[in-house]
């Protein structure tokens, strides 16, 4: 039997989740808990394999303290015909959903905007770009 892939606005509303649990500083044991559930379900639901019914959105939205809509910002277009209705793409790209959902991705943001100098932080930009391009050159040249 061929394994049907995760349907994308489930993997976004899973990767939410678990950008959301992160931020809190929550496990997937802690909200399983509250939810009356394993830390496997909740590991299936951030990663879009199991859908989250609307219920179970609903007490995940009340545990980690944020509109149910929070789950679908930036969701991708649920109309391939795209055709304005449905959800909008106008929000962040993916890869910055992804990299939120991420420990690093999270601590990085977080500590970031601590810095209260704008002069600092654009050097840190600075920084980070000019690293990642030292690797995209070093990558080319191989």
């Amino acid at each position: 039997m061929v394994k049907k892939a995760p349907n994308p606005i489930d993997k976004h509303v899973g990767s939410r989740v678990r950008m959301r649990r992160m931020m809190v500083g929550m496990s997937q044991e802690k909200l399983g808990e509250h939810l009356g559930i394993t830390f496997q379900q909740i590991q299936k639901y951030e990663k879009g394999t199991n859908r989250i019914g609307a219920s179970r959105l609903q007490q995940i939205s009340t545990c980690l303290n944020v509109p149910v809509a929070f789950f679908f910002e930036g969701a991708p277009s649920g109309n391939p015909e795209g055709d304005g209705e449905g959800f909008s793409e106008d929000h962040s790209p993916a890869y910055v959903s992804d990299f939120l959902a991420t420990s690093d991705g999270l601590a990085l943001t977080r500590n970031f905007m601590r810095i209260g100098d704008a002069k600092v932080r654009r050097r840190i930009v600075d920084l980070v770009s000019a690293i990642a391009g030292e690797e995209m050159e070093a990558q080319r040249s191989i």
